[in-house]
């Protein structure tokens, strides 16, 4: 009898023969926003499957018809999605993620208006590894790269930034006094929850499961020429390292949270806020940040 694997603690040796589809390791960081005690951002792994969630903040003195806030739902939307895809193991990302939506919609009970504009929401980004490929899906803006060894490339949701976009244009018709400004940003709220899951606005997960059916989703080989060799996963608090902070392009950021760890990577967007406040577009200072990390071995 041969001596032991010391590579691996007894009895944990990947069962995994050879000619199956690459193991996939994972690490992933998230990190709440700076002076705040709540993370609206959740990470997570279910066997073949990693998921991130960005939940959408609700500005101070806004009402949202929900006893819940953006961290209670996105617990219970990772969650769901987990339990979805244990249920149906064979069934889409898409579909997944409508049954997930529909069971928070009644984890809600009978104490929130769901119709509200306002109701909880989140973006989703998801990557399931799947033998031969790995099955991908992105709602709203939390990207995901991917690296193939000959290329690196974006899976982007651009919906947001484009409604976002329009909406500046439509506060900048103000007067910019002080008051006026509050009254734009009020507007803007009010005109982004009437854009949301609409179909000339964007898209999130909230309260109708139909949103699931507008996702950004593909596939990408795990075998052979082209294969996945890295992805990251990304909340918009850790893709504005690239977006927002130009610190590097994907491929480096790849780099970064290959060599120094997601948590290194949040790191680079913390001290960046610090030094850079100017640069930051959007009307948050800081950001929950949260990256999984996932790195594929070459099929045998």
């Amino acid at each position: 009898m041969g001596a032991p694997d010391r590579r691996y603690p007894t009895g944990s040796v990947p069962a995994r023969p050879v000619g199956t589809a690459p193991l996939m390791r994972v690490r992933s960081a998230s990190d709440p926003a700076p002076g705040r005690l709540e993370n609206e951002d959740v990470v997570f792994r279910f066997g073949p499957l990693v998921g991130v969630l960005d939940g959408a903040t609700v500005p101070d003195g806004y009402d949202t018809g929900c006893v819940h806030g953006p961290a209670w739902y996105v617990r219970h939307l990772a969650a769901r999605i987990g339990l979805a895809i244990a249920a149906r193991p064979a069934a889409t990302l898409m579909s997944s993620l409508a049954a997930a939506i529909l069971a928070v919609r009644a984890d809600h009970g009978d104490v929130c208006d769901l119709d509200h504009p306002g109701t909880p929401s989140s973006t989703v980004c998801l990557l399931r590894e799947g033998g031969d490929q790995a099955d991908y899906l992105v709602l709203c803006d939390s990207p995901l790269v991917l690296d193939t060894g000959s290329e690196v490339t974006v899976v982007a949701d651009e919906r947001l930034a484009a409604a976002t976009a329009d909406l500046r244009r439509t506060a900048d018709t103000l007067p910019g006094d002080g008051a006026d400004a509050a009254t734009r940003f009020h507007r803007s709220v009010t005109v982004q929850r009437a854009r949301m899951n609409r179909t000339h606005g964007y898209w999130a997960a909230a309260a109708d499961p139909d949103a699931a059916y507008h996702a950004v989703t593909g596939t990408v080989p795990l075998r052979g020429p082209g294969a996945l060799r890295r992805a990251a996963l990304l909340t918009d608090g850790a893709s504005c390292a690239v977006e927002e902070f130009g610190l590097f392009d994907w491929s480096g950021l790849l780099d970064v949270a290959t060599a120094e760890g997601p948590e290194g990577l949040i790191g680079r967007v913390r001290a960046a806020e610090r030094d850079h406040p100017d640069r930051l577009r959007r009307h948050k200072r800081t950001d929950d940040a949260s990256v999984s990390l996932c790195e594929f071995d070459a099929a045998e």
